[in-house]
């Protein structure tokens, strides 16, 4: 049993992390500016937890997500374009966001028929906040 455990967890894989102070921050879900709209991104669940999920935001910021994590965004209001990759299979969506809003959206391995891929969707706000406190926050490059 220790062995299946820690096979598990050499299997995870590692992204580049946010600092302390800036996941604390993320977590206290603060409203964006009246002139900006905020998006938390995040994975959870072990699906396919030893490969990152490599995120973009169409024409801005890209980050990786491992199992447990998520990223927050704040910019003007608008829709958001989300890509996700995952392997050799990419997908994607778009979010609406408008002025002080805050909007959540899972990013998640999907079974696929010939290999696996990843979905966007986006969640309720009480769902999303609580994926977000289970998660660390990962830097965006």
């Amino acid at each position: 049993m220790a062995l299946l455990l820690l096979v598990t967890l050499g299997a995870c894989a590692t992204v580049p992390m946010a600092s302390t102070q800036e996941d604390q921050e993320a977590k206290r879900f603060d409203r964006p500016a009246p002139d900006k709209g905020a998006l938390y991104i995040y994975r959870s669940g072990w699906m396919g937890s030893a490969r990152a999920i490599d995120v973009a935001i169409v024409g801005g910021a890209t980050a990786e997500l491992a199992t447990n994590t998520y990223l927050r965004l704040e910019g003007p209001p608008g829709a958001i374009g989300i890509d996700c990759r995952y392997g050799d299979k990419t997908s994607g969506g778009q979010v609406q966001i408008t002025d002080g809003q805050t909007r959540y959206v899972e990013v998640s391995v999907k079974v696929g028929l010939w290999m696996p891929g990843c979905e966007i969707a986006e969640v309720s706000p009480d769902q999303g906040r609580a994926a977000v406190l289970a998660s660390r926050r990962v830097a965006i490059q």
